[in-house]
């Protein structure tokens, strides 16, 4: 597959702003609130998936959570509506994802995959652990073309 375009990373770190942004504040006061966290969208991948077609497929780490995360590849593509379901089949199997919105203009679908962050000691280690959930998810060789190359 290709790179990530200068495009497609704006909208990445327009996303992890918007759950900045809606998010951050109530986050604070939760019992697994890691303040040595901020919100970053890590290990995305193009996709061309059967049922989805071209889609983003990566992970959003948060201070209390770490999403694997699905968005067309294409800013102009309609944005999923809050509350929506649909099942997303990756080469390790088939995980059902919740259309989120994060203000006005980011919505995404998203599956949490951990819900407690709080032993994770720097954004370097949360970058890694990321990493490493990414390549469990995206083992195999079913139901979506690997990359050729990893990417950010």
């Amino acid at each position: 597959m290709h790179a990530l375009t200068p495009d497609q990373y704006q909208r990445l770190r327009r996303l992890a702003e918007a759950w900045t942004a809606s998010h951050l504040r109530e986050s604070k006061s939760l019992p697994q609130f890691n303040p040595l966290l901020a919100a970053d969208a890590l290990c995305f991948q193009c996709y061309r998936l059967p049922e989805h077609g071209e889609q983003l497929v990566g992970a959003l780490v948060t201070p209390v959570s770490l999403w694997l995360v699905m968005l067309p590849e294409r800013a102009n593509a309609p944005l999923p509506v809050a509350g929506e379901r649909c099942t997303l089949t990756l080469p390790s199997g088939r995980y059902p994802m919740e259309a989120v919105a994060l203000g006005d203009e980011v919505a995404c679908w998203r599956l949490i995959l951990l819900d407690d962050l709080t032993d994770v000691a720097s954004r370097q280690d949360a970058s890694r652990l990321a990493q490493r959930l990414m390549e469990r998810v995206m083992a195999g060789d079913e139901g979506a073309q690997a990359p050729s190359q990893p990417e950010a």
